[in-house]
C-alpha cells in the first residue's frame, strides 16, 4: 500500500522538518520518516474499519426498529438487506483487519455521532435506493455498492478530516493515497476467500522500503551538491528568492535522478512537479519542471547522468 507515490510525499515533509529542526540528528528523522510511512497502513486499515462500523450500526438501527414494531411504537417494514451485506460481513470476520484492531486497539466507538451521520448520508444517496430497489441483490451487488458509498460519499466527507487529525497529525496529508487503496481492496475482495482475504500489505515489496531510506539519504547527505547544480540551472531568477520548499522539492528530485537509474527522467519531474502544486506556491510547478529538466540535461551532456 506504501506506493513511491506517497513516500515521496512523506520525504518531502520529513526532509523540510529535518532543515527546520536543524539538521542534526538524520537517524532519528530517518525513524520518523519509517515510523510516517507505517502510520499510513494504519490509517488504511482504520478506514477499512469504518465501513465494518457502519455496518454494525446499522444492523443495531434494523433490530431497534423491529423492537420498536413489537411494542407497537410503529408499524413499518423493516428491511435487513443493507445491514446484512455481505462484503461489509466478510470485511468484519477479515483476519488481518481483526490483527490490526487487537495490536492497535483502535475503532470508531469514540465517533459514534459522526457513524449515525454518515449512516443517514447513505440511507438518503442515491446508490442507496437503487440497491434496494434491486429485486434480489448478489455479493458483487454487496461489493458495489460500498465501494459507491466510499467513493463518492466517504471519499468527499470532510468531517471525517477532524476526526482523523483527533487521531493522527500524520492522517489528514495521507488520506488521499490511502484512499485509492481502499478502493482497490474493495474491489478485490472474493466471497471465496472469506475471513483470509489478503488485505493490501504495507509495502508491494522490500524495494520499496529501500527506495524510501535511500532517497532520504541521499538527499540530505549530498544537499550541497544538489543544490549548486539547481543554483546552476536558475535563469532569471536568483537562487535565494526561490521558495524553501521549491527548494527542498528540487533538491530530492534530482537526488532521485542521480541515485535511481531505472526511474525514467519524466517520471520522476512529473512525480515532483504535482507534489509543488500541493505544497507550495501556485507558480512552484512551473518551476519545479524548468529547472529539474534542465537539471537533467545538463548532467547528461555532461555523461554523469546514467539512465536505463
Amino acid at each position: 500500500m506504501i506506493n513511491r507515490t506517497l513516500i515521496r510525499l512523506k520525504i518531502v515533509q520529513l526532509i523540510y522538518a529535518f532543515y527546520q529542526n536543524g539538521g542534526k540528528n538524520i537517524d532519528m528523522a530517518e525513524k520518523e520518516l519509517l515510523f510516517s510511512l507505517s502510520k499510513a497502513y494504519d490509517l488504511y486499515n482504520y478506514m477499512l474499519l469504518l465501513i465494518v462500523s457502519v455496518s454494525r450500526y446499522a444492523f443495531q438501527d434494523v433490530e431497534h426498529q423491529e423492537q420498536m414494531n413489537r411494542v407497537g411504537h410503529i408499524n413499518k417494514t423493516v428491511s435487513h438487506r443493507f445491514a446484512d451485506n455481505q462484503f461489509a460481513a466478510q470485511l468484519e470476520k477479515n483476519k488481518q483487519l481483526q490483527e490490526f484492531v487487537d495490536a492497535k486497539k483502535k475503532s470508531w466507538n469514540n465517533d459514534i455521532d459522526y457513524i449515525k451521520k454518515l449512516y443517514a448520508d447513505i440511507l438518503q444517496s442515491e446508490y442507496y435506493q437503487e440497491y434496494m430497489a434491486l429485486e434480489k441483490v448478489t455479493y458483487a451487488d454487496d461489493r458495489e455498492l460500498w465501494r459507491k458509498i466510499y467513493k463518492n460519499i466517504v471519499m468527499k466527507d470532510e468531517r471525517i478530516d477532524e476526526i482523523l487529525e483527533d487521531q493522527s497529525l500524520y492522517w489528514n496529508d495521507d488520506r488521499e493515497v490511502v484512499d485509492t487503496f481502499v478502493l482497490k481492496t474493495i474491489k478485490r475482495f472474493d466471497p471465496a476467500n472469506g475471513a483470509n482475504q489478503e488485505l493490501v500489505p504495507e509495502y508491494k515489496d522490500i524495494e520499496d522500503q529501500e527506495f524510501a531510506i535511500r532517497l532520504f539519504r541521499r538527499t540530505i547527505m549530498n544537499d550541497e551538491y544538489y543544490r549548486t547544480l539547481i543554483s546552476q540551472s536558475v535563469k532569471n531568477w536568483e537562487f535565494n528568492r526561490l521558495a524553501y520548499m521549491d527548494v527542498i522539492i528540487m533538491q530530492i528530485a534530482v537526488a532521485e535522478i542521480l541515485s535511481f537509474p531505472q526511474i525514467p527522467v519524466s517520471v520522476t519531474i512529473n512525480e515532483y512537479v504535482e507534489i509543488a502544486k500541493w505544497y507550495s506556491t501556485p507558480k512552484s510547478g512551473g518551476y519545479v519542471n524548468g529547472i529539474i529538466d534542465s537539471v537533467a540535461k545538463k548532467l547528461k551532456k555532461e555523461n554523469k547522468l546514467s539512465k536505463a
